[in-house]
């Protein structure tokens, strides 16, 4: 897999950042988290976010305890 090559910080182009663009994008869809993913990858939770922005993937909402509205 292509995470495993890439060094802390190099530069992702080409067919690599192809590669790793669609590892993300699969992982993702079955529920990893974009912090696991950045963790799992060496790299940051921006640069996780924006490849997955690019491949044309919908985020889910961040979860957690919902307000709701005070009945009146």
């Amino acid at each position: 897999m292509a995470e495993e090559t890439l060094k802390k910080g190099a530069r992702v182009t080409g067919g690599d950042r192809a590669k790793l663009a669609g590892d993300l994008k699969k992982k993702y869809s079955t529920g990893v988290s974009i912090r696991a993913l950045a963790e799992e990858t060496g790299r940051s939770y921006g640069f996780v976010h924006r490849m997955l922005t690019e491949s044309g993937v919908e985020l889910r909402g961040r979860g957690g305890a919902t307000r709701t509205k005070k009945a009146s």
